[in-house]
């Protein structure tokens, strides 16, 4: 696999806190096929309701993601905005929710040239 395309490893979680290989340290990212970055969420007025939006998922997509995974966070209090999977699903990609320790194990369950995660 070509490791330019390969999404990062998530190599540690805990509350409020990730590390992601290559990036570095901190509370939340956008990671997908050929990198990631810190998320955040004051870009689209995300918040814990109504949840992730399409417009945060559309990063993802544009690098490629065909499998996008959205964590709800450690206590589950962030959501998914009812639009946000019928987004994913218009453009026939295959998205998990789970809080987020359970996110983690699914996104790097994927081939990680496939993969997407907002967390």
């Amino acid at each position: 696999m070509n490791d330019e395309m390969r999404s990062p490893k998530i190599l540690a979680v805990s509350w409020g806190r990730m590390e992601i290989e290559g990036i570095g340290t901190g509370k939340d990212f956008k990671l997908y096929p050929g990198g990631g970055r810190e998320w955040d969420w004051n870009e689209t007025g995300t918040r814990h309701s109504p949840g992730i939006q399409p417009a945060d998922v559309e990063e993802l997509l544009a690098h490629g993601a065909t499998v996008v995974v959205l964590s709800l966070g450690m206590y589950r209090r962030l959501q998914v905005a009812p639009g946000t999977l019928d987004y994913l699903a218009g453009r026939s990609v295959a998205a998990h929710v789970a809080e987020t320790r359970e996110a983690v194990k699914i996104y790097l369950g994927y081939p990680l040239n496939r993969t997407g995660n907002c967390s």
